[in-house]
């Protein structure tokens, strides 16, 4: 008898940790290995946030808090929103998760019913399709290439909206291809979304603050898609806590009380400590924390002039985060050294063990087209490793 679930059966396994994996057993046998696979910068917490730690700690925050997070972890959330976003959203309408992905399994497990659609524009996180197969849905993926910069329109948006669907999930600014949408293009997404109450919108934005151009817009700014908007942030990318595992959600009251209760039975309150280093970290004048985002600026020039020279890329200047996602369609259908590259996913291996530089293929970000780079690590290994890489297509060009 099979002892396995049908549910951990439709499910893969990340991509992105694949390649991380087999970069890091590479680089243990010896070979010298650039990995550019993960999704993490390369900082250390500043120091006035593990300082809130340390005194959390010798504060004794070590038993449980409530659900759906400590009130001033929650109140501060309320206070960036209205800072930074210019949401208005109450305590009670905020539920401090896990990381921002556990905030995101709250409300697909709140919404969504088996065989019920959820639009995802290409590309996309690799988590979210696994995430709505786990909750039994089915992912609608709505095309986009590097020529519209990765981008869909409100014409696709509203063809593909039906009485099935039940959520659109996107991430802006978008991992993995860097782009974020306007506020004149989320408008007009607005205006479609607005026409079909029956949607809830899962607007994913923990990139918000690497922005190289401009501040972010986020949907749930719309007054018509408001009480059609969970807000999805954290705090893994700008203040590099990524093993910390604060995320969190902005709902309207309906949604916030549902992802409570999911969040309840499942996990509970978030880590303590982290909790409050929080506070500190969301009360802290966001210019304090300015330096990791000028420096990935400094890496994205430096790569986007070096990736411009690699045969068969064809790239597209991210404005945030810090992903590239070039187009490789140039070597697909090519065998190259006796391997025969079928998809993305088949070039970045072809690199890794060729070039010994790890990236990511597109195939589980809904691009098979596409390869994502992380430019979180230090200018001489991207130089060296865009060195690799031209070096090795220059010998089929």
């Amino acid at each position: 008898m099979d002892k396995l679930s049908d549910r951990v059966k439709r499910l893969g396994y990340s991509q992105t940790f694949v390649m991380s994996n087999k970069a890091r057993e590479m680089k243990a046998s010896g070979i010298d290995v650039i990995s550019l696979t993960l999704g993490e910068p390369d900082f250390d917490v500043p120091d006035n946030i593990k300082q809130a730690a340390f005194d959390a700690i010798n504060e004794n925050y070590s038993h449980y808090s409530p659900v759906p997070g400590f009130l001033e972890l929650r109140q501060a959330i309320s206070e960036k929103l209205k800072r930074d976003n210019n949401l208005e959203y109450k305590p009670t309408q905020i539920c401090v998760s896990n990381g921002a992905k556990q905030a995101i399994i709250n409300v697909l497990a709140s919404i969504i019913n088996d065989g019920d659609e959820v639009i995802l524009p290409t590309p996309f996180w690799v988590s979210y399709d696994e995430m709505v197969k786990m909750m039994g849905g089915t992912s609608v993926m709505l095309p986009t290439s590097y020529v519209t910069d990765f981008k869909i329109t409100a014409e696709q948006l509203d063809e593909a909206i039906n009485e099935k669907t039940k959520a659109v999930l996107f991430s802006s600014p978008c991992n993995p291809s860097g782009g974020y949408y306007t506020y004149d293009e989320l408008k007009s997404l607005a205006k479609v979304i607005a026409k079909y109450p029956h949607v809830t919108v899962i607007s994913d934005e923990i990139y918000e603050y690497i922005n190289y151009e401009t501040k972010t817009t986020s949907i749930a700014q719309f007054p018509e898609v408001y009480e059609q908007t969970a807000v999805i942030n954290g705090m893994s990318k700008a203040f590099a806590m990524t093993g910390w595992r604060i995320g969190y959600s902005a709902c309207p009251e309906w949604l916030a009380k549902a992802c409570e209760k999911i969040q309840g039975q499942m996990t509970s309150g978030a880590n303590t400590m982290a909790q409050r280093a929080s506070i500190t970290a969301l009360k802290t004048d966001p210019k304090e924390y300015r330096y990791m985002i000028d420096a990935f600026k400094s890496r994205r020039d430096l790569m986007y002039d070096l990736m411009k020279e690699i045969p068969g890329f064809k790239v597209v200047l991210p404005k945030a985060a810090f992903y590239f996602f070039p187009d490789i369609s140039f070597y697909i259908g090519k065998t190259l050294k006796g391997t025969e590259i079928r998809n993305a996913d088949d070039f970045a291996m072809f690199l890794l063990e060729n070039a010994h530089v790890g990236c990511v293929g597109g195939v589980s970000f809904g691009s098979p087209e596409c390869i994502r780079f992380s430019y979180a690590a230090s200018e001489e290994d991207l130089k060296e490793a865009m060195k690799r890489i031209r070096e090795l297509l220059l010998q089929f060009n």
